[in-house]
């Protein structure tokens, strides 16, 4: 396919149906900071390491700027309802609007939950025993219908059923930013208070000689003292490029089994949603200190990798994506918007569960007073 080719439903479709087709959809976008080139980011931190930033054999220093499940747990959302006073959010009919009650009147999206249709939240849940039979019939007999119909987004971003029935589907959508050829940088801070509390007798002069200095101090933590702060983390200096890779999985994609009658459309749709969020443009503001735009000067391009290798140039784009995935929608017979309750009992009873599977000591569950298992005021 050329590049000036127009994308048709028909060659969309030969994505999702042809068995000797294109292994992924592939799209490499160059980053900049809006600082522009030499500008400082902050990448993520994790526990006991800081920045995940590897070594290559070559010495070169490669940063992990953004995670694959942090993106997709960015994407996701694109799918959710708006609110009642926003703008109404034309993605949101693509998808079931499946929300969790809980507390006095609040809601959470199962597009806002981190391990999708595998949580813990819907484990504790009504939408539990649909949810297990839905991995059940994947795991008995390879249909993905009952996840597809009732959570899409699990099958484009990934599930896996660990605490349960160990049902696993891979990614359809991948997306991964990474900063190439980085320098680490420290900084330092020195909080100074804006008055003499020892002075005005909040406490001793001895006490602020003692706890001045000192993080860990009482006075320290409250902000009553001086306190230095010094080599911390101050980002990394990104000396080559800052890039996203998005992959869209066509074999993984192409192993999804539904029904006789529906697994065709059920690999439509599935694909048309990753092309949907694939296109989605990107949000940059990542964390503080990192705010990232596309590079103009590098205009981005998707590529259709085939099994020989071969990278051919695809015009998809946002409009393209949205006007095949709206076509596609009916397609497949998909729950409706639905709410569910969470429930304290069932919570408590999947964890008594693990528990005893470990030989770990019971809990107790809280008493007194407290909202009902999933109370709220709307139906």
């Amino acid at each position: 396919m050329s590049e000036s080719t127009t994308l048709t439903d028909q060659s969309i479709n030969s994505w999702a149906d042809d068995i000797k087709g294109p292994v992924a959809l592939h799209l490499k976008q160059k980053l900049l900071s809006v600082e522009g080139d030499g500008g400082v980011i902050f990448p993520p931190t994790y526990a006991d390491i800081g920045y995940n930033i590897d070594i290559l054999a070559d010495g070169t220093r490669v940063a992990t700027i953004d995670s694959v499940g942090s993106q997709a747990n960015r994407l996701e959302p694109i799918f959710k309802a708006s609110d009642a006073d926003e703008t109404e959010n034309p993605l949101a009919s693509l998808v079931p609007q499946i929300r969790i009650g809980y507390g006095s009147a609040k809601f959470v999206s199962i597009l806002d939950i981190g391990h999708r249709l595998g949580d813990a939240l819907i484990r504790s849940s009504n939408l539990k025993d649909r949810a297990n039979a839905a991995f059940l019939s994947f795991l008995e007999t390879g249909d993905a219908t009952g996840i597809a119909t009732l959570a899409p987004t699990s099958l484009v971003f990934g599930v896996w059923d660990s605490r349960d029935t160990q049902a696993k589907l891979p990614r359809i959508l991948q997306s991964i930013i990474r900063a190439w050829d980085v320098d680490e940088l420290k900084r330092s801070a020195q909080y100074n208070p804006p008055i003499d509390y020892s002075a005005l007798d909040v406490f001793s002069e001895e006490d602020k000689v003692k706890q001045e200095g000192d993080a860990k101090s009482p006075l320290a933590k409250r902000g009553f003292v001086h306190v230095p702060a010094g080599r911390a983390l101050g980002g990394v200096l990104v000396r080559g490029a800052i890039e996203r890779h998005i992959t869209i999985n066509l074999i993984a994609l192409r192993r999804l089994k539904g029904t006789e009658e529906n697994t065709r459309s059920l690999r439509r749709y599935i694909l048309g949603l990753a092309l949907v969020a694939a296109t989605e443009p990107l949000d940059g503001f990542l964390r503080q200190g990192c705010l990232l735009t596309p590079d103009p000067s590098v205009p981005a391009k998707w590529e259709a990798v085939g099994r020989d290798g071969a990278r051919l140039p695809v015009k998809l784009d946002q409009t393209a994506a949205l006007r095949y995935a709206q076509s596609i929608r009916n397609s497949i017979q998909l729950c409706s918007d639905e709410k569910f309750l969470f429930s304290k009992d069932l919570a408590h009873a999947d964890l008594q569960d693990v528990l005893a599977q470990s030989g770990a000591k019971s809990v107790k569950k809280r008493s007194g007073k407290g909202a009902p298992d999933g109370a709220t005021t709307e139906g």
